[in-house]
């Protein structure tokens, strides 16, 4: 029996999400990138499906979102596989934070002389 891969399919969707630029007087601020309700209930999704798949390598985690679902653009699969990429890394950070902070809770050795 061949292996049948489980599919997501996301509507065509066409949202405009640039860099916000808002300019005062001669001050400009950048606000950074919006992400659409669909790329972030999308990216979830494939994490808690499929959490093995993805590894915070945006390359391997576009071909595995390539694989995993259907979209209508590259653009869309791109910011699909960027959010999980990111996800990802922030999962790993927490990971690393919590262990070194496990590990530097725990009472040293105390050097015994015999």
């Amino acid at each position: 029996m061949p292996y049948r891969r489980n599919r997501t399919s996301i509507s065509k969707v066409y949202v405009e999400t640039n860099l916000l630029l808002l300019e005062f007087g001669t001050e400009r601020l950048d606000l950074g990138k919006v992400r659409t309700d669909t790329v972030k209930r999308t990216s979830r999704e494939l994490i808690k499906r499929f959490p093995e798949r993805f590894t915070g390598d945006f390359e391997s985690d576009k071909e595995a979102v390539n694989d995993l679902v259907t979209t209508q653009s590259k653009r869309l699969r791109n910011r699909i596989a960027g959010y999980v990429t990111r996800l990802k890394v922030v999962e790993a950070e927490r990971i690393a934070a919590t262990q070194a902070a496990a590990e530097g809770s725990e009472p040293a050795p105390e050097d015994v002389e015999e």
